[in-house]
């Protein structure tokens, strides 16, 4: 299963994923997070991991390199973006190996890449390369993809999610959240995700869930589930410590529960 967390700059995207990664890897899946988020640096951290992986984007040459593969020349003189930026015809989840790939024995965490200076361009080609691995990528038995999205939509502009079996969009109590979690319900279906649903995330109390829910509701968005506002998950966040397994959560065993 190959499963993409997306939503609002600021809603929890990573929180959300990490959790998940815990929750699949205790329960005996293989995990591998790939961190598709180019300006977001922390997530490594929040998995427990001293350093980041190096980029995937480095063993193509780079953004330099990846955009020269991206570009091809027609006889007319013009220019034609080409969308096939990787040679394997199938890539294995087991074959990812260091220093691409970080481990700690239950989890692996990949990254596309980063937005690294000022002046160097959109991040279009991490998109491109983005999509292909997720589209090359085969999963044997027992394996899951938890893919941490960049904040907002323009990676269903890009096609990341074609790839994609099941897209969870996490909803911050703010009606900015809610508005856009309605806008991604609606382009991932177009995108063919079959399964799609919203996880609450930061819940303060009982009623501030209820609200959440109804107007969701009121938008047609399935809930997979929610996660309360957590003290320790904000501390770890704010030193950038790794979040603390909470295996057996009600809410993060509900939504994986939903998942399966």
């Amino acid at each position: 299963m190959k499963i993409s967390v997306c939503g609002k700059g600021g809603s929890g995207k990573s929180t959300v994923v990490t959790l998940l990664a815990n929750e699949f890897a205790v329960r005996g899946y293989r995990v591998l997070v790939v961190d598709s988020d180019e300006s977001n640096s922390g997530l490594f951290r929040l998995l427990g991991f001293k350093n980041p992986p190096v980029p995937l984007m480095e063993l193509v040459g780079g953004k330099k390199g990846l955009k020269e593969k991206m570009a091809v020349r027609l006889s007319s003189g013009e220019t034609e973006v080409k969308m096939d930026v990787l040679t394997q015809d199938k890539i294995e989840a087991r074959e990812l190996s260091a220093p691409y790939i970080m481990s700690d024995g239950k989890l692996k965490l990949l990254s596309i890449g980063k937005i690294m200076q000022s002046l160097e361009g959109c991040a279009c080609p991490m998109g491109v390369l983005s999509r292909e691995f997720l589209r090359k990528l085969y999963l044997g038995e027992n394996e899951i993809v938890i893919v941490d999205m960049e904040a907002g939509i323009e990676h269903f502009g890009r096609g990341v999610e074609t790839s994609i079996d099941s897209v969870l969009v996490v909803v911050e109590p703010s009606l900015e959240s809610i508005e856009l979690a309605a806008k991604i319900k609606n382009l991932a279906a177009d995108a063919g995700v079959k399964t799609i649903a919203a996880v609450l995330n930061k819940v303060i109390s009982e009623d501030i869930g209820r609200k959440l829910k109804e107007e969701l509701e009121k938008r047609n968005v399935p809930i997979a589930g929610s996660i309360d506002y957590r003290p320790d998950i904000f501390e770890a966040s704010l030193q950038g410590h790794k979040i603390a397994m909470i295996s057996g959560d009600r809410g993060i065993k509900q939504i994986v529960d939903w998942l399966l």
